[in-house]
């Protein structure tokens, strides 16, 4: 059983994940376009950081960070290869978005790249209900990124 549950990014596996996570990115966009955090900026106050795990075993992780008291942005998302295709980057978005609403949060945005690379990852956010939006938060217009948002409902 997957369990979904806060964790530490500077964590040896979790580490190397995020480490992986930034290789890909410098390898995929240019260096300006390239908005994904090491493990010590996902340690931020305002930053709220879960891994998915099996039997102890890093599957994936995501972060939400607070932009205002309404708003948040999802950071980091990312799946080990061992996990890809088994869902867990759904079981992760959703539990994001759910605990955006529980947190009070009316809407959720999140930068993704343009590039091929970045198709599974837009097409994922597409089936969960995010739509294209202009940039947020510190953001600017690019055209190797993507920002989507979406309405949530605080509980």
């Amino acid at each position: 059983m997957i369990r979904i549950a806060t964790d530490d990014p500077a964590r040896p596996d979790v580490h190397q994940l995020l480490s992986e996570h930034l290789a890909d990115m410098f390898a995929t966009s240019p260096a300006e376009s390239v908005h994904a955090l090491d493990h010590s900026a996902l340690k931020h106050e305002s930053m709220t950081f879960w891994t998915a795990r099996e039997d102890g075993v890093l599957l994936g992780c995501g972060a939400l960070k607070a932009l205002s008291s309404g708003h948040a942005e999802i950071k980091s998302m990312r799946t080990t290869s061992i996990a890809r295709g088994r869902g867990v980057a759904t079981q992760m978005l959703e539990h994001i978005v759910a605990e955006a609403a529980r947190l009070g949060y009316e809407r959720v945005s999140l930068e993704t790249g343009t590039e091929d690379y970045f198709a599974p990852a837009r097409r994922l956010y597409a089936r969960h209900g995010f739509t294209e939006c202009p940039p947020f938060g510190d953001y600017t217009l690019d055209p190797n990124s993507v920002f989507m948002e979406l309405a949530v409902f605080p509980k």
